[in-house]
């Protein structure tokens, strides 16, 4: 057993293969459907979600796990004399950072570590499976923290989009930007950058086509790219679709794992059905 738990909160949307593998435990955040409160990854899932959209015509809502919640993560790591280093979504999108920090007060006799990941979804999961391993070659959760802080400028996050609706409701695009997209049938590339998202890029085609186009525009650069992961993230996309990606990404040579997937609930909520996201890390200088 290591001497150092890594955690990440649900937005991370790890891969359960390398979950497992690399012990990494999941703190879910909250889905909420009308009055209702789902824990992400755990009693929702995000056909629940568009299941709900369709009868309602009414997008979820999510929220952080409260300190309690994350006390109660961390309590059975701590009684077992173990240090942790904490991944959450960038502090902008949410206040699990700022809870997480409030729990870690409660248990002085250990050292918690709680890294803005500056990031989302799979960008999360690349900085904790990294940190993962280190923690399996014994780093202590002070190095394993201020390494993975300082990665947090090497992740790269995009997603194209099918629709802007839950990005809208959701209040992170505009109503501008919402009928420009639909009055001329543009699919955008939505970029995380400093804790903002916003779009970079637009496609106009079959969904296919904008997938492998997107691909190959985020890989342009392939020789400046981490080779051990990449990760291609979607929600329920079309007969293709994903496959474009994947097909861009083997070809390139460049990756040693490359990671297909469904994101979880809490993404889902944001960015609805049809998106694909390639994720991956810039190579240390």
């Amino acid at each position: 057993m290591n001497d150092v738990k890594i955690l990440a909160d649900s937005t991370c949307d790890l891969p359960r293969e390398l979950k497992e593998r690399l012990d990494i435990g999941i703190i879910p955040l909250y889905v909420l459907l009308g009055d209702q409160a789902f824990r992400d990854g755990v009693d929702i899932d995000p056909e629940h979600i568009y299941a709900h959209f369709e009868r309602t015509q009414q997008t979820p809502t999510t929220s952080a796990p409260s300190v309690q919640d994350l006390i109660d993560a961390f309590r059975p790591y701590a009684r077992e004399g173990r240090d942790i280093v904490f991944f959450c979504i960038c502090s902008e999108m949410s206040a699990t950072y700022q809870n997480a920090l409030l729990a870690a007060r409660e248990f002085p006799d250990v050292t918690i570590r709680v890294v803005d990941s500056r990031s989302l979804s799979s960008g999360i999961a690349l900085l904790a499976s990294r940190a993962a391993e280190e923690a399996q070659a014994g780093l202590s959760a002070q190095e394993i923290a201020e390494r993975a802080q300082a990665r947090t400028r090497l992740v790269r996050v995009s997603f194209v989009i099918d629709t802007l609706i839950y990005l809208y409701r959701g209040g992170r695009c505009s109503r501008l930007q919402l009928m420009g997209a639909n009055a001329l049938s543009l699919k955008p590339k939505i970029v995380l950058r400093d804790g903002l998202m916003g779009p970079e890029d637009k496609y106009r085609g079959r969904p296919a086509r904008v997938v492998e186009k997107y691909t190959r525009d985020v890989l342009r650069d392939i020789g400046s790219i981490d080779p051990a992961r990449l990760f291609i993230v979607h929600s329920r996309c079309g007969t293709g679709v994903v496959e474009a990606a994947e097909k861009v990404a083997r070809a390139a040579g460049r990756f040693r794992e490359i990671y297909v997937y469904g994101c979880g609930s809490v993404i889902a909520s944001h960015c609805g059905p049809g998106t694909v996201g390639v994720m991956y890390m810039l190579a240390e200088p």
